[in-house]
């Protein structure tokens, strides 16, 4: 899928491109526990963590949804003609750590009429957010609002 997608009609199902990939570091987690109030010790406490099966911090995963959203954005730029229409199904099935590099695969999944407006779709993508080693830490179905060519 290129990066370009305006219009509904210029989407595919099964087509699919990956981000840029970003580190994650101590200091974006402990940004976003401050910018949250999210001081659970499961993510800033390290004497905590030594007494937990991962002995040792790991970044929130609603953190790493967002910075795996900017990274899509950041690949796609921003569509005049479309927009978030929320996200369905997020997971989080492994953990991410300072020093963990991840990346998102984004797939179309679906395509289908608005049922209220006509001159809109929905688009359903799969987004796997994945770490160095290919490993799914975050998994999430975003749903776009995009307007048709020809209605």
């Amino acid at each position: 899928m290129s990066e370009a997608h305006d219009f509904f009609e210029d989407f595919e199902i099964c087509q699919s491109f990956e981000t840029d990939a970003r580190t994650i570091t101590e200091t974006d987690i402990v940004f976003h526990a401050m910018h949250s109030g999210d001081f659970m010790p499961h993510h800033v406490d390290a004497e905590f963590c030594k007494t937990q099966p991962f002995k040792k911090p790991f970044a929130h995963g609603n953190m790493t949804f967002s910075i795996s959203t900017g990274l899509c954005i950041q690949k796609t730029g921003i569509n005049p003609n479309g927009m978030s229409y929320g996200y369905n199904k997020i997971r989080y099935p492994n953990l991410v750590f300072a020093g963990d590099t991840i990346r998102v695969r984004v797939t179309v999944k679906t395509k289908e009429d608005h049922p209220k407006n006509p001159e809109y779709g929905l688009i359903i993508e799969a987004k796997e957010t994945l770490n160095q080693r290919d490993e799914v830490v975050v998994y999430a179905e975003h749903v776009l609002y995009v307007k048709k060519k020809n209605p």
